[in-house]
């Protein structure tokens, strides 16, 4: 049990590492192999749109796909559940989708024997261990605020009951960064409880010349799951268990605290294009996905290099610039690599 008074034990003192818990890092990473494997057979192209959606499933997090339709969001979701012996749904989002329709509804029961009447809860698609939330932003602002308690407090409530999500459970949400008729900006509130933004681009000539050929021809991949829901739970939990130094956490303390334009010592680039910084929730997201890096990639410690693979997912959806930036093109990736490289 760690001592809140010697919380920095943590860092100085990690938790030993058994032998059977090293074998379990070396089963992750052959699992991880084979996982990106099996994607590979119907997903081309995106690999670090792939490895970071991993890092979001093993270290517990949610993720958001960014990306004009037809790239291909939808498929990789529905492939990576195909992989794992998850539970998956998809929910649809439209203007007219209440919260009773993803979260579930009590409906009245007889019992044609007796005559009793009951009331009985039917479950909504938000019960399931992996779940498309597909075009998130083109539902309003109440159906986001019922599918945000359950990404953060991983439990529904309705009608005043509340119901526990079993583990795991990991949203992906896809948007579409164009269209923005007839649709609901997230509130920063929600962006905030992704763990990653990802932005899916465009393939090269190449890739897009395979999945032609993959997509117009009578190729039927044969997809085997990798991994089952309790290998995957005991997978999340050895996460945390990775050692992260100080001199990362005070790398990832500077980097998330220079983002923010009311510190006294933010850079100049900072106060000149921000609003508004990172939260704490980035740093523990910087912390937790660099662990995941580390730990898919066969280690049982985090390097800097892992929390750089992270930071522009991490934190890119959570600076909020402000107009001077907007009117000069300014966009969130090179103000975190303006950042990445003041910091360092």
């Amino acid at each position: 049990m760690i001592n809140p008074q010697n919380v920095f034990d943590v860092f100085s003192h990690p938790e030993p590492w058994s032998d059977d818990d090293l074998a379990r890092i070396h089963h992750l990473r052959e699992a991880h192999r084979k996982l990106d494997a099996e994607i590979r057979k119907i997903v081309v192209g995106m690999d670090q749109v792939v490895q970071l959606t991993l890092i979001g499933l093993f270290g517990q997090g949610h993720c958001l796909l960014m990306g004009v339709p037809g790239l291909g969001k939808t498929l990789l979701v529905r492939t990576l559940a195909a992989s794992l012996s998850l539970n998956f749904r998809r929910i649809q989002f439209t203007p007219d989708l209440m919260p009773s329709d993803i979260t579930g509804s009590e409906v009245i029961q007889e019992n044609k024997a007796t005559g009793e009447r009951t009331f009985r809860f039917l479950e909504g698609p938000l019960f399931t261990n992996i779940l498309l939330a597909d075009e998130i932003n083109r539902t309003p602002p109440k159906t986001q605020a019922a599918l945000l308690e359950a990404m953060q407090e991983r439990q529904v409530t309705v009608g005043g009951v509340r119901r526990d999500l079993e583990a795991p459970f990991f949203v992906l949400a896809t948007q579409n960064p164009i269209e923005q008729e007839g649709t609901y900006p997230l509130p920063e509130a929600q962006l905030d409880r992704f763990m990653f933004q990802i932005n899916v681009g465009y393939p090269s000539q190449e890739e897009e010349k395979r999945i032609l050929a993959l997509t117009t021809s009578g190729y039927q991949p044969d997809l085997r799951p990798v991994l089952s829901r309790e290998e995957i739970l005991g997978l999340q939990h050895l996460v945390r268990k990775v050692t992260i130094g100080e001199e990362a956490v005070d790398f990832i303390l500077r980097l998330v605290r220079s983002t923010r334009s009311c510190e006294d010592d933010a850079p100049a680039l900072v106060k000149k294009w921000v609003t508004y910084g990172a939260s704490p929730r980035a740093s523990q997201n910087l912390v937790i996905g660099a662990k995941a890096a580390a730990i898919l990639d066969g280690r049982n410690a985090v390097r800097r290099e892992d929390v750089i693979e992270v930071a522009h997912a991490v934190l890119g959806h959570r600076i909020i610039r402000n107009f001077a930036a907007e009117a000069e093109g300014v966009g969130p990736r090179q103000i975190v690599e303006e950042l990445l490289k003041a910091v360092a």
